[in-house]
């Protein structure tokens, strides 16, 4: 049980696709304009995340290597054609205001990135929670990134109108307000997690996130256990081999 709550919160906060992996900025970047363009989206991406996990962990051992990912677009391509078909069908407002960013759910590196790194290797269980937290994390990006933009942009939250229309800071609906918002709330992040990283690196040395390092912590267990004697200065050796004479 603990790791699929492990998948969950780490697909939320701790490698959240957008705020940490910076995965899916694009659509991110363009319909967090509103708070509900955020919801829909990010649940989009969630359903066709969790069913293509499904799908590609089922077959995983079926799939040959050789065409591993022309398969996985496939797979991906199907489900988003579907999830396109009933928004359309059902919440009209949604499609139209997520446009084009629907079908491009098939490129979008969030999908072919845990299919490749994780549905592949992991059980079917696994892989849809593992997709439940990575969907739910980009939900929660996009939709917090919407509240903040049409807050300051329109004075609005989900339509209600929170601020007078006279407070309303267009910048933050446009493209370079994106930017600012997602910069802040990443700051935000790294200024609350600073104690806490450093508090695992002192104790451990190395967290295991940084494949460098964990390759140097490797290479230091390999080493043998004698330790490198360090080089004598040219003073001392000289006088050593002088008494030695004498």
């Amino acid at each position: 049980m603990k790791k699929y709550i492990e998948r969950l919160w780490n697909g939320l906060l701790k490698e959240n696709p957008v705020l940490v992996l910076m995965l899916g900025m694009c659509p991110a970047l363009a319909v967090s304009t509103q708070a509900a363009n955020g919801i829909g989206m990010g649940l989009s991406t969630l359903a066709v995340l969790v069913l293509s996990n499904f799908v590609i962990s089922c077959l995983r051992k079926v799939i040959p290597d050789s065409v591993r990912l022309p398969c996985y677009i496939v797979i991906v391509a199907s489900l988003v054609t579907v999830t396109e078909l009933l928004i359309k069908a059902y919440l009209p407002s949604i499609y139209e205001a997520l446009g084009i960013y629907i079908p491009l759910i098939v490129v979008n590196c969030i999908i072919l990135g845990r299919a490749e790194a994780y549905a592949n290797k992991h059980t079917p269980l696994l892989s849809v929670m593992d997709g439940i937290g990575m969907g739910l994390g980009f939900t929660v990006a996009l939709t917090l990134a919407g509240m903040i933009r049409e807050l300051l942009g329109a004075g609005t939250v989900f339509g209600l109108r929170l601020l007078p229309e006279s407070f309303g800071m267009t910048i933050f609906i446009q493209p370079p307000g994106a930017f600012l918002v997602f910069a802040l709330i990443i700051a935000v992040m790294n200024a609350i997690g600073i104690k806490t990283r450093q508090r695992q690196l002192v104790e451990s040395g190395c967290d295991g996130n940084c494949s460098l390092c964990s390759t140097a912590c490797e290479e230091r267990k390999a080493e043998p256990a004698e330790a490198v004697k360090p080089a004598e200065p040219a003073g001392t050796a000289s006088v050593q081999k002088g008494g030695d004479q004498a």
